[in-house]
């Protein structure tokens, strides 16, 4: 890369969300090729620069959403830090802080932040003289113009808002109709939230699980092990996207359904189900469902909680390390937070059952 050519050129920065509807704005071409319009009118050279995972002909193409934010970790010397979450946008802004290029353009301030915190940095780069572009917008240097830049990042974040909003309202009112928002486990289908109908192929299998182990005769090593045998699997899901695929821009759809074998811990979280007879999640307890049929019936269910209750033997330490908190502190499903220290910081770690929505489990 010739550095000195280089400074005198800009980038484009494009992003595709998750969380964006398939609409023209949203296009990954349509802001390229607005940003190359708005490029030629304005007179600014493009780089045709090259790298990979990062910058193709000068163009960056990020498919990720921009509202998701990570903790601040606030020091003791006052100094605070965060986690920027998108890959690109965190080599861009490194890229533009080392002033290699002249600045970056982007079709409009939602396509390069939907959070505060990526807000801070965006104005922070703009403040001290990186020229950030936006097709759409002109923030003049002046208050009125600083005012424009934080009424756009405000209402950038108000629409994730709206949508997340949006979003929850809808999942709630199917669970209050009693349908199923999530995938089911293994031995159902998903046809859509109201209809999960029994996998004729697992099905049978799932409920012999239920019956074996009922008798007390079964570890969960022998019936994953049986299992496996009767050709038993997960069902086909999708992985989460490495980090080298979110930088290559490979999208979560392109990521192939893969089953894989039954472990013990799989056997575990079919024997703790209490789907298998009928129920859902609901926000603090398990509801009557509308979109399935019972595979087991509650008494064979009930009969093996208590196997399962029976052979669940606590392990006790002697000289364990001190922590204020153990042993105190519990989760709604009942399971005790663990303690453990990681860099000289005091964590708790809650081993959930299955079926368990505690969002904090660390």
């Amino acid at each position: 890369m010739n550095k000195a050519k280089t400074k005198n050129q800009y980038l484009i920065y494009t992003r595709k969300s998750t969380d964006d509807a398939d609409n023209q704005k949203n296009s990954i071409d349509y802001q390229k090729g607005q940003a190359l319009k708005f490029a030629q009118s304005k007179n600014l050279d493009i780089a045709d620069f090259d790298l990979d995972n990062f910058c193709e002909n000068g163009v960056i193409k990020e498919r990720h959403t921009a509202f998701k934010t990570s903790n601040i970790n606030i020091k003791e010397d006052g100094t605070v830090a965060y986690k920027i979450e998108r890959p690109k946008f965190q080599r861009l802004v490194q890229t533009l802080l080392k002033k290699e290029f002249a600045g970056v353009i982007c079709l409009c301030w939602d396509r390069i932040s939907r959070n505060d915190q990526d807000d801070v940095i965006i104005k922070s780069l703009m403040d001290n003289g990186v020229d950030i572009q936006f097709v759409q917008a002109n923030y003049e240097k002046s208050s009125s113009g600083a005012l424009h830049r934080d009424i756009d990042g405000m209402f950038s974040q108000h629409f994730s808002r709206v949508i997340s909003e949006k979003v929850k309202a809808a999942q709630e009112k199917l669970r209050n109709e009693g349908k199923c928002i999530y995938l089911s486990p293994i031995g159902y289908l998903d046809n859509g939230s109201s209809d999960k109908p029994i996998d004729p192929e697992r099905a049978p299998i799932v409920k012999r699980i239920f019956e074996q182990y009922a008798t007390g005769e079964w570890s969960l090593t022998q019936l994953a092990k049986w299992a496996d045998k009767q050709g038993l699997t997960t069902k086909p899901i999708r992985r989460t996207r490495t980090r080298k695929e979110i930088l290559t821009g490979v999208e979560p759809k392109d990521i192939p359904r893969i089953a894989r074998p039954i472990t013990k811990k799989t056997i575990e979280h079919i024997l703790n189900n209490p789907f298998y007879i009928g129920k859902l999640r609901g926000r603090e307890e398990y509801i009557d469902s509308n979109a399935h049929q019972p595979l087991i019936n509650t008494s064979l269910f009930d009969q093996v909680q208590e196997v399962l209750k029976s052979k669940n033997v606590a392990i006790h330490y002697i000289d364990k390390k001190f922590f204020t908190y153990r042993g105190l502190i519990r989760c709604a499903c009942g399971r005790v937070y663990s303690p453990y220290k990681k860099k000289g910081i005091n964590y708790y770690r809650c081993n959930c059952y299955a079926g368990c929505e505690n969002p904090h489990k660390t």
